[in-house]
């Protein structure tokens, strides 16, 4: 009977012991998950020598040249998008601006622009109002997605805003040569799409090719070029103020709320404060080269403006600073906000999706 009374006490201490092996098991697992997680750690931050012979997760074998290259691809995607939508916006009132920049007989005003743009719908219907966009938009796509890559890239190159400090004249200087870099690799684009919005379908060119094949043809192959320093010392202060003023307000607002990523209709606001900054600081080499590129189909100019320095005197002479190298520029202030708001608010938010997507992508696997 003591013996069975003392049963008890043997099942109080075997569930005794396997209460503290339950404990002592529970606590090691914690400790070997704790160490896994220190040794998964280590594992990401050894230096490509040490890992030599060590098999990584695929999911964090992302190599630094594997990451800049999907930055590139996603900028690039990114930019032409920006560009595309952009310029398809505003395209009817580009026309319009371009029709009074070549021309030195018609004052330009609001109600004279309303006119052509009225006169183009009566006389060749809605879709004239976009011609010349198939054009824009085989230059827009690879220029815009040029230009906001290499403003990545040299941004990137030029150590700009590194590690948090303020280089002003860095920053327009990559946005200065990112649209060098664009426009260089574009320009015959440029101009076959300011020849087509000059003309009509049925007197001047009736597709792209050919816009390139009569220029070819008729005027010789470097006049593709013509007018091609006056757009590059145009678009350094263009790209450079436009580049380097969104980018400020952007930090200015990092500083002041504390967010470096603005909502849309802020970003939108930036881009149309940079994109009238830009326009004013380069217009009137804008109408330089806009002179130059359609000289032979602009009946009215003719022949007379060969180089930059000639076409700056012409222009000086016959019509004045205002009424000459800034004409139309009210019909930019409308355009151009629009245009740049848009492009780098559909940029920063389209850059920001797909980086989010690679992202996703790279942890499924």
């Amino acid at each position: 009977m003591s013996r069975l009374l003392e049963k008890p006490n043997i099942a109080m201490s075997i569930k005794s012991t396997g209460s503290q092996l339950s404990s002592t098991m529970t606590t090691a697992s914690a400790t070997l998950s704790s160490d896994l997680d220190d040794a998964d750690t280590s594992r990401t931050q050894l230096s490509p020598s040490e890992t030599s012979g060590v098999v990584l997760v695929p999911a964090t074998t992302v190599t630094p040249m594997r990451q800049k290259i999907d930055q590139v691809v996603i900028s690039l995607i990114s930019g032409a998008a920006a560009g595309a939508l952009a310029k398809t916006v505003i395209a009817p009132l580009d026309r319009t601006k371009i029709n009074f920049q070549i021309r030195n007989d018609v004052p330009f005003s609001f109600r004279a622009s309303l006119r052509y743009l009225q006169n183009t719908y009566a006389n060749e219907g809605v879709l004239a109002l976009w011609r010349g966009n198939s054009a824009t938009m085989a230059r827009i796509v690879p220029y815009a997605a040029i230009q906001f890559t290499a403003h990545e890239q040299w941004r990137r190159i030029l150590h700009v805003d590194k590690d948090g400090t303020n280089t002003k004249g860095r920053r327009f200087l990559a946005g200065s040569l990112a649209g060098i870099t664009s426009q260089s690799l574009t320009y015959p684009l440029d101009l076959a799409r300011a020849r087509m919005a000059v003309t009509d379908r049925y007197t001047g060119y009736r597709t792209l090719r050919q816009v390139f094949t009569k220029i070819w043809v008729e005027e010789g192959p470097r006049t593709l070029f013509r007018g091609y320093w006056a757009t590059v010392l145009g678009v350094i202060p263009y790209a450079g103020t436009s580049f380097f003023t969104y980018e400020t307000l952007k930090r200015e607002y990092y500083e002041v709320v504390g967010n470096n990523k603005p909502n849309t209709l802020v970003s939108l606001a930036f881009g149309a404060a940079a994109g009238a900054a830009g326009q004013t600081a380069s217009y009137p080499l804008d109408i330089v080269r806009r002179r130059m590129q359609t000289m032979r189909v602009n009946t009215a100019g003719g022949d007379r403006y060969p180089t930059i320095l000639e076409t700056l005197v012409k222009i000086y002479r016959e019509e004045g600073v205002k009424n000459g190298f800034y004409k139309g520029l009210s019909m930019n202030w409308i355009k151009g906000p629009i245009a740049v708001g848009i492009s780098f608010s559909t940029y920063d938010l389209i850059k920001a999706w797909l980086t989010e997507l690679a992202n996703l992508r790279r942890v499924e696997k």
